[in-house]
């Protein structure tokens, strides 16, 4: 499985392309990151300026299109602080929708900073009984945490982000010393409590992560001799370095700090707020060291979606394809017959295969055929009665990913009319369709109809069907593995539509024996299914008796196994209920082409 996480921070948007292993580890196999100041001028409750809104909706299209070249079946989003405070921050996220497809979620700072932890102790690989603190310094806030292993005791963020510092307390360059004073006792007031309680708790690491905490550890890492872009997770820094390269920052203007080997030169301008603000929590939690991990709020995010997912992770494996997954996973999520199912899906789509050139639909509709047939009865979850509408409504509310909306309104339809009503013009969302549409949906449904009725016992006593024209007719060979005499009462209720579109009766033979062989004396069936044109004549004036008596496990005396399906009845699934008679401009076109 490949899923795609962004991170919509203050300073950076960040994302990683992932392939989730079997054993639920991960790969990265592409990144991507870009710097848009999403929080200058946006914090504390003002708006996000209109410049940088535009760079951040033209990255994360530019994310959008990489992770869609990887083929991911999941981008997952946070925002965090400059989203979170801004006045215009639900605006901005609709247009994210909007223009790129991707639907953030904004997390609050505590549930951030959970995420970092779980990020950085993986990275790291810290052993479940050993204490660690995490610090994440971003544009907006700052993430604290203390836990053992992956579990975390206590999380805390704070509005002490280099972006929002930087604007409040350098006003200089190089800032004055009573501006960094003020800077200092600002950090101690807002989060010196709680370090002084990370402190007397204790703990073994201090673990760093993000761009302000990697590009000081990459300074210390050049000034040791190191090359420039060596690796730096797992480097530990002392404390007495950082301390050294916080002077060595503050004491210089812009001009030479940009020349400072290991210093990314984006973040010069707000290196200073982040030197003064690492080494002060570093120094106030009593730490002689810190470990630097490049791992932080993306890989929490991946991370937390394997644990919630691991049935729908395994699920990939098994169906690489996301929108079968999907259609899969949608009807476990509505307790499917399986069995039923795939019996259903597998019968359909041989008719389809058998009828090709009769309808002369593609794979493309073949696809929804199948998908449709899997779907069919989900909408037993909800109720039996009108389930075929229930289906309806839970594919077309299902969140069925990687399908166009027009395809999931065709699915649905086609398992919305696998029972009871055929597709009318009139019906509102169908009559909407364009008429090449209508056709195929007419097409696709009277298939999946007639597959259905030959599993009507939900036994899976049918195993082949053979489809044959024989210029007057059409003969459908049937292969059973036990009695089928349900299935074939069913079909012969429900073959109206698939004899529509092959244009012609349609009989049926079960194991060497035809069961549409015509009788001399044909009883008229009694009541309203007096016989007109194409419907069907059974050896017998009840035909609900013996079905339901078959439906009990009981064949009644004397009902013969050999019946006529010269054309058939509009029927449901209730005996006797009203016919529909077709309109005009449902009826299809007698075929022209044979059916194999």
């Amino acid at each position: 499985m490949r899923i795609a996480a962004i991170d919509i921070g203050t300073n950076s948007l960040h994302m990683i392309v992932v392939r989730v292993r079997p054993d639920l580890s991960f790969e990265v196999i592409d990144r991507e990151k870009e710097m848009v100041r999403l929080g200058a001028g946006g914090l504390d409750g003002r708006a996000l300026t209109p410049e940088a809104v535009h760079a951040a909706l033209q990255v994360l299209s530019k994310f959008r299109r990489l992770a869609e070249s990887h083929k991911v079946d999941e981008i997952i989003a946070a925002a965090t602080s400059a989203t979170r405070e801004a006045e215009n921050g639900g605006e901005f996220l609709s247009a994210i929708a909007a223009q790129t497809g991707i639907r953030p979620k904004v997390i609050s700072g505590t549930e951030e900073a959970r995420l970092i932890h779980l990020a950085a102790v993986y990275g790291i690989s810290i052993p479940e009984n050993v204490p660690v603190v995490v610090i994440d310094i971003g544009g907006g806030s700052v993430e604290i945490t203390r836990g053992t292993g992956p579990h975390v005791d206590s999380l805390r963020s704070f509005k002490l982000g280099v972006i929002r510092l930087t604007e409040r307390f350098v006003k200089s360059d190089p800032i004055a010393p009573r501006d960094e004073r003020k800077l200092v006792r600002h950090i101690g007031a807002e989060a010196g409590e709680y370090l002084d309680e990370i402190a007397a708790a204790g703990y073994e690491r201090l673990v760093g992560t993000s761009g302000t905490i990697l590009s000081l550890g990459a300074m210390a890492a050049a000034e040791r001799g190191s090359p420039p872009g060596s690796p730096l997770r797992n480097r530990r820094i002392a404390a007495k370095q950082l301390r050294r390269l916080r002077h060595a920052l503050v004491d210089v203007n812009l001009e030479k700090r940009l020349r400072m080997p290991g210093l990314e030169p984006r973040r010069a301008d707000l290196s200073v707020a982040g030197a003064i603000l690492l080494d002060t929590i570093v120094k106030r939690i009593g730490a002689t060291e810190i470990t630097l991990c490049d791992l932080s709020l993306r890989e929490g995010l991946i991370l937390d979606y394997v644990a919630r997912h691991r049935k729908q992770i395994a699920q990939a494996d098994r169906y690489p394809d996301v929108r079968r997954r999907s259609v899969i996973e949608l009807a476990e999520r509505c307790n499917y017959w399986p069995e039923h199912a795939n019996q259903i899906a597998r019968l359909a789509v041989a008719l389809f295969e058998q009828t090709r050139g009769v309808h002369g639909l593609t794979d493309r509709e073949r696809e929804w055929l199948e998908y449709a047939a899997l779907l069919h009865d989900v909408g037993v979850h909800i109720s039996y009665e009108r389930h075929h509408k229930h289906s309806y409504y839970l594919i077309k509310n299902g969140d069925l990913r990687g399908f166009e909306p027009d395809e999931i309104e065709t699915i649905a339809l086609i398992a919305r009319y696998h029972r009871q009503a055929t597709p009318k013009k009139r019906h509102d969302v169908f009559g909407e369709m364009k008429p090449r549409r209508r056709s195929a949906i007419r097409t696709l449904a009277a298939i999946l109809r007639l597959a259905e009725s030959l599993d009507r016992s939900h036994s899976q006593t049918i195993a082949a069907v053979e489809l044959h024209d024989r210029g007057d007719d059409g003969l459908l060979q049937v292969r059973t593995t036990g009695d089928a005499e349900l299935e074939l009462w069913a079909a012969a209720r429900h073959a109206a539509p698939f004899e529509r579109v092959i244009g012609k009766p349609l009989r049926i033979e079960v194991s060497g024996q035809t069961h549409a062989e015509q009788p001399h004396d044909v009883t008229r069936v009694s009541g309203q299914a007096v016989r007109r044109r194409r419907h069907r004549r059974i050896r017998k004036v009840d035909t609900a008796g013996p079905a339901r008596q078959v439906a009990d496990g009981r064949r009644a005396p004397g009902v013969p196994h050999r019946m006529e399906l010269v054309g058939a009845r509009q029927g449901g699934d209730q005996v006797g209920q009203e016919e529909e008679r077709p309109d005009a401009d449902d009826v299809q076109p007698a075929a022209r082409h044979r059916l194999r």
